[in-house]
Parts: structure tokens; sequence; C-alpha cells
């Protein structure tokens, strides 16, 4: 295996000089901002926002900066490459995270070093992949001219629902884009191929009444338990019918979340109840039969118990599937390839990210790609391995000069 960084010999490209210190300390700097998204609280992505305007202006870049929410500013900067006419590509992360949680054995914010790993709530997921994107397009700026240019998001709230990427859609940010990495962490894959997400609420409304004479009511409770049957049947018959992704695996219904009644209130049967599910599609599940699906089996669930089912989709983000020999993807494997020394090794998301929204609004193609474990997001010692942080670095400024010069096809 070749060097970290150097290109294979022979190969007639040479990787840009990314600045390992600084991007690192960039990483490092953005773990110890606590921009967690909390009820009741503004402001989450405020100072990491401020902290990458900053390094943008360093950079000597025009960083437009735009509140989705109060306190919760997207940052896009267009960086032009002086060589000519060209495509545009993208590169794209996120400045939010999830709560820290419990079990950590480290300050979830202190930004520790130890053994080659910073460790931090985001490390993985994913400011460090937000380090890696800002200084791989400074380095390539510095290389010297290129074809096109570069635009670089760092969004709002892609942990909540998304708003700092549909705002991004909306606003025409996306509108001239040949195609976007999402610098997310999937453990050294190359995913161009993620999973769709519905999230859906069953809403059943029935009559309340006193606990001692249920025959007066109309009682949503048990049609619950007729409902959560019937959803993991649907699961068994959609997993059937289109089999298990090769990268994805398989199409899951979840119930995630029951309500009904009020504890204070034993003796009372509740007039509504609440069931939501978390749906998760490969690329074959078509979102609209599927939808209509689930309203049957509410409407059918509820009818014999005399109560009415209303199915509302919370979200619905389709399955995405890039071509891997897509002008994006392969510009990104050859980067891969050269920079590491060995081919990449082709997954899929597991979950959904923002690409998953611009796919959706615009059509661009997406792929994911950044530095960090796959499973380690979310988790208590969150870390990324420090040398990945810039050898992904290393990787997106090569695979952007390949798909820039190459017209992005």
């Amino acid at each position: 295996m070749t060097t970290p960084g150097a290109p294979r010999e022979g190969s007639g490209r040479a990787t840009a000089p990314v600045d390992g210190g600084a991007v690192v300390d960039l990483a490092r700097r953005l773990v110890r901002i606590r921009s967690v998204h909390e009820s009741g609280r503004d402001g989450a992505e405020a100072e990491a926002a401020s902290l990458v305007v900053a390094t943008m202006r360093e950079f000597g870049w025009a960083p437009q900066v735009t509140e989705v929410a109060p306190g919760r500013p997207n940052v896009v900067a267009t960086v032009e490459g002086g060589g000519g006419p060209g495509p545009v590509l993208a590169f794209e992360g996120h400045l939010d995270v999830v709560t820290e949680g419990d079990g950590w054995t480290v300050e979830p914010f202190a930004g520790l070093i130890r053994d080659g790993r910073l460790y931090g709530r985001g490390a993985a997921d994913m400011k460090g992949g937000v380090a890696a994107m800002l200084h791989a397009v400074r380095a390539l700026q510095l290389q010297g001219p290129f074809p096109g240019s570069v635009r670089v998001l760092a969004l709002a709230d892609e942990e909540g629902l998304m708003l700092g990427a549909k705002s991004a859609c909306a606003s025409g940010a996306l509108s001239d884009v040949a195609g976007v990495v999402i610098c997310e962490p999937e453990g050294g894959e190359i995913c161009a191929v993620a999973k769709g997400a519905l999230r859906v609420q069953f809403e059943l409304t029935g009559r309340m009444a006193h606990g001692a004479m249920p025959d007066q009511g109309q009682n949503p409770i048990p049609v619950l338990g007729r409902l959560i049957p019937a959803l993991a049947e649907l699961e068994h018959r959609i997993q059937v019918r289109v089999g298990e992704h090769p990268l994805l695996g398989w199409t899951y219904v979840t119930p995630t979340v029951v309500r009904a009644g009020q504890p204070e209130q034993m003796n009372v049967t509740p007039a509504t109840a609440s069931l939501l599910v978390d749906v998760r599609t490969v690329p074959r599940v078509d979102h609209r039969d599927l939808i209509l699906a689930m309203t049957a089996i509410g409407e059918d669930a509820a009818s014999a118990a005399g109560v009415r089912a209303e199915l509302r989709v919370l979200d619905d983000r389709p399955a995405v599937e890039t071509p891997q020999d897509h002008p994006l993807v392969r510009s990104l494997a050859e980067a891969h390839r050269l920079v590491v020394g060995e081919p990449p090794r082709f997954g899929g998301v597991p979950g959904t990210t923002d690409g998953t929204i611009f796919t959706r609004e615009t059509g661009v193609p997406t792929v994911v790609y950044g530095p960090g474990g796959k499973w380690i997001a979310h988790q208590a010692d969150e870390f990324v391995e420090v040398e990945e942080i810039e050898r992904y670095a290393r990787v997106y400024a090569l695979a952007a000069r390949v798909f820039l010069e190459g017209g992005g096809a």
C-alpha cells in the first residue's frame, strides 16, 4: 500500500497540499462546540456555523449565511476554479449533532485526541467530514486553476427533519450542481445507494368512556393491538416480494412510538391514540404504493371497533441509487485508489442523509463517503481516526479535480 496522500507511481495526478495539522485542528474545534438541537433551545448550530464562516473567510471565500430556523444557519460558499468553464461540484456536511446521551468514558465535547483518535459527539458524524471538505477545497484552490467551480455547503438540522437541506434546495443552491459528495462517515466505503425513509403517524379517534362502562365508548387502544401485527405482516410481504438489497439489506416497517391515555386517569378509556412508524426502504419499494397499503391497514384495523383512522405522512425520503459508473462515483473511486493505494469498497447508507433530500428535490446525483466508522455515529465514545481526516481531505481534493477536469462526464 502506498503512503496515504501519495498517488501511485505513474498515475499522472498529484494530490493537493492539504494542511494536515490545520484540518485536524478545525475538526477538534468543531467537536468542542455542543451543536445539539434540543426542544426549547434555539441556536444549535450558530456557534459551529460562525467557526465555518470564519474559516471560509480566512480562505478568501465569500460565504452566504441563511437562517432556516431561529439561530440555525446554513452556510454556503462557491469557489471558482479560474480554469475556464466547467461543471459545479458540491461537497456537503451538517453542523448539528445528536445529544450526547449516557455511557461516555471521555468528556463528549472536550475534543480529546488519544491514541490517534479524536473523541467526541460529532467527531465522526460529522465534524471530521466537515473539516475535511473545507480543507480539501482550499487545497484544490491552492494547487492551481481548475475548470468550473466547487460549492461547499455546511447545513443545519440533518439530525432532525433536514430543514437545512430542504432550504438549500428551495433557495436554488443545488440548481446548477452536477453532483454532490456527502461527507458522512461510511467506514471507508463509497456509498452510491442509500435507504429511503418514510415516517408516518396513525391517528386513531374513538369516544371517551368510563373505565367501568367501556361499552359506552369506542376505545382506540385495542386497534393498536391489531394494527401493529398487521404492519409486521406488511413488512414480511415486502421483504418476500422485493428481497434483500445487496448493499442496503432489507426493508423495515418499525413501530417506534405509541401514545394513548393518561396514567393519572386509569379509569378512563381514551378518545384518541396514535402510533408512529419508521419505515426504511430499498430502491424497488414505491412509497406511494406503501402509503396506500398502510392507509388500508389502518382503516381495516379501526373499522371493526367503530374508530376512525387517519394516516399522516410526516416525512417522505425515497431511496437513492446513483449508478456506480456515474462520473461522480467514478471520480471518487479513482481518487480513493490513487490516495489510499487500493481499490475502494462500495456499500450502502443504512439511514438517510441530506443527499436523500437533494436527490428527491432536484434530481442531482449524490454519493456518500467520509471519515469515520459507519456504525459509530450516535454511540457513546464516538471517535474518528485522526489520520482519516487528512486522508479524506486529500481524496476529496483529487476527486474534485478528476471530476471537474473531465467535465463531469
